[in-house]
Formats: C-alpha cells, sequence, structure tokens
C-alpha cells in the first residue's frame, strides 16, 4: 500500500464518459502521479491519467465533511 499518496487502487467500473479541460499543468501533474502510483501500487505500468481523475473526485468527496453534512440535512 502506498506510504503517500491518498489514491489506492482503481476499481473498475461501468464509466459515464464527460469531457473535461485541464490545464497543460494539471495535466503533467497527473502524469508525474500516475507514474508515481502505479510504483507505489505494484502496478506495471502507469494508468492513464485521466483514469486517476474520476477515483481523485470520489476520495475528495467522500472526505469532505461540508458535504457529508450538507447532504444530511
Amino acid at each position: 500500500m502506498s506510504q503517500g499518496l491518498r489514491l489506492g487502487p482503481i476499481v473498475e467500473e461501468k464509466p459515464v464518459k464527460i469531457t473535461l479541460e485541464l490545464s497543460s499543468i494539471l495535466h503533467a501533474q497527473l502524469s508525474e502521479y500516475a507514474e508515481l502510483h502505479a510504483r507505489e501500487t505494484g502496478l506495471a505500468a502507469a494508468l492513464p491519467p485521466e483514469r486517476l481523475i474520476a477515483p481523485m473526485l470520489e476520495r475528495f468527496i467522500a472526505t469532505d465533511r461540508g458535504f457529508a453534512r450538507l447532504r444530511k440535512r
């Protein structure tokens, strides 16, 4: 398991396709994260950066206490 990365193994689910624009800086950071994620989780090769976006958003939403609090209202 990773020591420093918050994103764990990627679970396959049925995707919903959306179009998203990212800055070139963010895309480069996602690519670097994908390389580090592969090393930390034992993947043979890095996932494409776009595969990280949904799990990252899921993790963000799952840990956003304000969102959870407002949903309960």
